[in-house]
């Protein structure tokens, strides 16, 4: 159940490309935080793509945008939910993601940085209520953290 906040420059993902770039990171969620292939479970997943300004992206005060697509991608998870190999793949995957859905005729290169945050327990509101992680085991369905679903 994370929610993603892309950043990608504007005008370099077209419509179908960013239809293209969500499917892809959801799946990549889903795969990264075992999420089952139901529609109801994978609603969880929430991600927002922002444009931004080619001239806003700097790194080293050079302009990048002329020369690769630089992409950004900050992911809240609850805590629990994602093991040292679950991150490592959810990067991986992340990565592709932005890769994939790049456009061939962009002519450069996805350069990706993708941050992991855990929000803590009983920290994340949903709906007006604090959920733990036996709440979003029900809710996501991740398959590996079962054992605490609740009944909710």
């Amino acid at each position: 159940m994370p929610n993603i906040l892309v950043k990608i420059p504007a005008d370099t993902f077209d419509r179908t490309a960013r239809a293209s770039l969500a499917r892809r990171i959801n799946e990549a969620a889903a795969q990264a935080e075992q999420i089952p292939d139901d529609p109801r479970r994978r609603f969880s997943t929430w991600v927002v793509i922002e444009e931004v300004a080619a001239a806003m992206w700097t790194c080293g005060g050079m302009d990048l945008p002329a020369q690769i697509v630089p992409c950004m991608a900050i992911v809240f998870v609850p805590a629990g939910v994602l093991d040292a190999d679950a991150r490592a793949l959810f990067v991986r995957l992340m990565h592709d993601a932005f890769a994939q859905a790049l456009p061939a005729d962009a002519g450069r290169r996805v350069i990706t940085s993708v941050m992991l945050y855990d929000v803590a327990d009983g920290t994340w509101g949903v709906n007006g209520a604090l959920w733990t992680l036996p709440d979003f085991a029900s809710a996501s369905g991740y398959t590996h953290l079962q054992h605490l679903a609740t009944n909710a």
